[in-house]
């Protein structure tokens, strides 16, 4: 088993060429496990992690709503945003500067089959990056993503959202942790199809700019101790 996972920070990226150049990285690990069982190969598979920040974009997952994009092709132009109809679950949500988005494509096999097991970690990564902080974060049941006053329903808030694909045990797509984001871009959205809890940022919280880049350190060594993966930064 493979438990390295190469590191690509790619800075700011428009999410299309992303998301394209993600289905290379997913096709070419799902393709060595084909020949693998096909061939008897024994290939070691590639994990792969990319942290991104996007311009302004909404996805609306396969199982999302489009009626949650309360906004048309004008008003997204005149705000500068583009939208993507994409393979993950989840329904709608935002990707914006001042925002962490990861996007893990792992084989699965490298280190447990469990997709449930996989998005909790995450969801735990985050949490535990921001107790560093002093923030209290949870997750609500039968909602995915991390949650600020978890035992508040009139104010529990969403600072992390997750939407993924799993194909063959391999991940794409990933999270979108709020640390500087701009929150007014959330208006034009029901994010994720719930229209009776906020959003928030840990600027928000914190009354503070954060330093993102400080911010992605902590997780990442969050990630890497839940996970048990070593890095290797390209």
């Amino acid at each position: 088993m493979n438990k390295k996972i190469e590191l690509q920070d790619l800075g700011h990226k428009d999410y299309k060429d992303t998301w394209e150049y993600q289905e290379t990285l997913f096709k070419g690990i799902v393709d060595t496990k084909i020949k693998n069982r096909r061939e008897d190969a024994n290939l070691e598979t590639n994990n792969y992690f990319l942290f991104v920040e996007h311009p302004h974009v909404y996805t609306l997952g396969k199982s999302g709503d489009i009626s949650n994009l309360l906004v048309d092709e004008a008003q997204l132009a005149e705000k500068g945003a583009t939208f993507y109809k994409v393979n993950r679950g989840g329904d709608i949500t935002y990707h914006g500067p001042g925002q962490i988005v990861g996007y893990p494509i792992f084989d699965l096999d490298n280190f447990f089959t469990d997709i449930h097991k996989y998005l909790r970690f995450i969801e735990e990564a985050v949490i535990l990056t921001l107790e560093e902080y002093g923030i209290k974060a949870g997750r609500i049941e039968g909602l995915t993503g991390v949650w600020l006053d978890i035992d508040n329903p009139i104010k529990s808030r969403k600072i992390c959202a997750l939407g993924v694909k799993c194909s063959r045990w391999v991940t794409m797509h990933g999270f979108a942790f709020n640390v500087n984001t701009d929150l007014s871009l959330f208006k034009n959205i029901i994010p994720c199809g719930i229209d009776d809890k906020a959003v928030t940022s840990m600027q928000n919280e914190l009354g503070k700019e954060m330093d993102i880049n400080e911010v992605k350190e902590k997780l990442l060594i969050n990630l890497a101790n839940l996970f048990d993966f070593d890095i290797i930064k390209s």
